[in-house]
C-alpha cells in the first residue's frame, strides 16, 4: 500500500486530486499527455476533462491509485506516478499502441519487474526545494515493500535537468530509442531509459 510509507506532507492521491494530476502528467511528459487527449477531444470534452477522467480510473497506468502527492497548504505542489512493472513482459503487444509508444514499451520491457516511475512533477513555483528528491526516495521505500529490482524511468534526451538529477540519485542510462513523434513537438531525438537497480541485502531507506 502506497499510504503504508507516506508521511505528510506526502499522501495517496484521492479523486479530488485529480485536476493537478493531470497538469503535472503533462509537465512530466512534456506535453505529450495533453497532445493525446487533444486527439481524442470533440466540442463536448477538452483535452484536461479527459486527463482528469483517466486519472480517475481505478486501474491502468495513469491513476489515482498510483499516485503520491506533496502538499504545501493545502494545495498539490509535486506529484509522483508510478508502479512496479510486470516479471515477464507480455507478448505481442506492439500491433495493439498506437506507433510513438512502441520505443516506450520497447524500452520498459528491458526493465522488468522494476517499480517504474510514470511520472514525476513538481509546478514550477515549488522547484528547486528538493521535492523530486524526496519523491524518489518514497519511490526507493515503495520499490523496497513490493520487493521490486529497483527503479526505472524514462526521460527525453532534452530534458538535461531531469538526466542531471536522476544520474546524481544514482540512476545510469541503460538504453535508448528513437521518438516517433507523429505532429507532437519536442527537442528530444531520443528517448533514454534510466535504472537504480537495488544491491543485494539493501533497505529501503527514509
Amino acid at each position: 500500500m502506497i499510504s503504508n510509507v507516506l508521511k505528510p506532507p506526502y499522501r495517496a492521491a484521492t479523486l479530488d486530486d485529480t485536476p493537478a494530476m493531470a497538469e503535472l502528467v503533462n509537465i512530466a511528459g512534456e506535453g505529450l499527455p495533453h497532445y493525446l487527449w487533444a486527439n481524442m477531444a470533440d466540442e463536448k470534452i477538452s483535452p484536461w476533462d479527459i486527463g482528469q477522467q483517466r486519472a480517475r480510473r481505478e486501474s491502468g497506468a495513469f491513476s489515482y491509485r498510483n499516485t503520491v502527492i506533496h502538499e504545501v497548504g493545502n494545495r498539490v505542489v509535486a506529484a509522483l506516478i508510478g508502479y512496479p512493472l510486470p516479471v515477464e513482459p507480455q507478448v505481442d503487444r506492439f500491433d495493439d499502441l498506437p506507433q510513438m509508444f512502441v520505443p516506450l514499451q520497447q524500452l520498459e520491457d528491458l526493465v522488468p519487474a522494476t517499480w517504474y516511475i510514470n511520472a514525476l512533477a513538481t509546478y514550477s513555483e515549488h522547484r528547486g526545494k528538493g521535492y523530486g528528491t524526496e519523491l524518489l526516495s518514497i519511490a526507493g521505500q515503495l520499490a523496497a515493500q513490493q520487493a521490486c529490482r529497483g527503479l526505472s524511468l524514462i526521460v527525453s534526451d532534452a530534458n538535461s535537468g531531469a538526466l542531471r538529477l536522476y544520474e546524481r540519485l544514482g540512476f545510469e542510462a541503460i538504453d535508448s530509442r528513437p521518438m516517433l513523434k507523429d505532429s507532437w513537438e519536442n527537442p528530444g531525438k531520443h528517448w533514454v531509459l534510466l535504472a537504480r537497480m537495488r544491491r543485494v541485502g539493501e533497505q529501503a531507506t527514509t
